[in-house]
């Protein structure tokens, strides 16, 4: 698998946000609500990912309940890249 670097995942994020007309915040601990980050969002953005490396990311829902900000998400596409 091609791993994708913490740079790149926040690239792919902030362009799910730019087709929509928003901004990703610099700072990681900006909340997801706040900047209008959606689960519909975070499906693109896995696609993105999935995209990107060539492989599908597994992950289940109680996983994603913990997502909160920024970083938060960019540490779960992380780990999953390894896993």
């Amino acid at each position: 698998m091609n791993e994708l670097s913490r740079a790149h995942i926040r690239d792919l994020m902030s362009q799910v946000l730019a087709n929509q007309g928003r901004v990703l915040p610099d700072d990681d601990a900006a909340d997801l609500r706040e900047i209008g980050f959606r689960s519909l969002d975070f499906s693109e953005l896995a696609l993105r990912v999935e995209d990107a490396t060539g492989e599908e990311l597994n992950f289940d829902a109680p996983g994603l309940r913990r997502i909160a900000t920024v970083g938060d998400v960019l540490d779960f596409l992380e780990t999953l890249q390894r896993q």
